[in-house]
């Protein structure tokens, strides 16, 4: 016969991941919250593209959106490429946000990610290696993958990596690639134009969706 207590804790760490898994964070990006809800809880997701692709944007609109909510989020920058101004301009909380720079050096923001995911508490890691070279990334032992995942399993934060390539592949629950987005110029003159935004496109790999939804960025004045 089981013991009553035992019992109950399975009972409440079964409700506790059956409620993990079907909790999101809003990225407030219409198109890729009607499409994937946001990014999971408890999971990682990989979000991949190249320069110009509209990852930051989303990155940056994920940023505004968790902290918003009052969510404490911690960037890993590898590449020192953040923006803090376009950040706060996106409607990022920044006294909500730890920025770590790690000077182009991917051995470090592993194991500050590492620190930061067992530390606990966090809504939000995001782990920024868009700037590194993929044959640099490419050389990262898989098994901080699998140490990363198995450390964010049945807590509640939300594990966001962003590269050129995907690398985490496996060990990510989500995985969204974002191919080169479309510039949008304004005015007719030949040789001097107004930027005026541009179109991207999110292209859902896991979970596998047949849609491939568009979203739009405007240029800050």
């Amino acid at each position: 016969m089981s013991h009553p207590l035992l019992v109950r804790y399975l009972r409440s760490e079964t409700q506790l991941q059956d409620r993990l898994s079907h909790s999101y964070i809003s990225t407030k990006v219409a198109e890729f919250d009607a499409a994937l809800q946001g990014f999971p809880r408890g999971a990682i997701t990989e979000l991949t593209g190249p320069a110009s692709s509209g990852r930051t944007s989303v990155f940056q609109c994920f940023l505004a959106a968790a902290t918003s909510e009052g969510e404490y989020c911690a960037l890993i920058d590898a590449s020192n490429t953040f923006d803090p101004h376009s950040a706060a301009a996106a409607g990022a909380d920044l006294k909500r946000l730890l920025w770590v720079r790690c000077g182009g050096n991917p051995e470090h923001a592993m194991q500050c990610t590492d620190r930061l995911i067992h530390a606990g508490g966090w809504g939000v890691v995001l782990l920024d290696l868009g700037d590194i070279p993929a044959h640099v990334v490419r050389r990262i032992p898989i098994s901080w993958w699998y140490r990363f995942r198995r450390a964010v399993e049945n807590t509640p934060t939300a594990v966001v990596v962003i590269e050129r390539e995907p690398f985490v592949r496996a060990c990510a629950s989500m995985a969204v690639e974002m191919p080169p987005a479309h510039v949008v110029w304004s005015g007719s003159h030949p040789d001097f134009r107004i930027l005026h935004g541009t179109v991207g496109q999110l292209r859902p790999k896991k979970p596998v969706r047949s849609a491939a939804p568009s979203f739009k960025t405007r240029a800050l004045a």
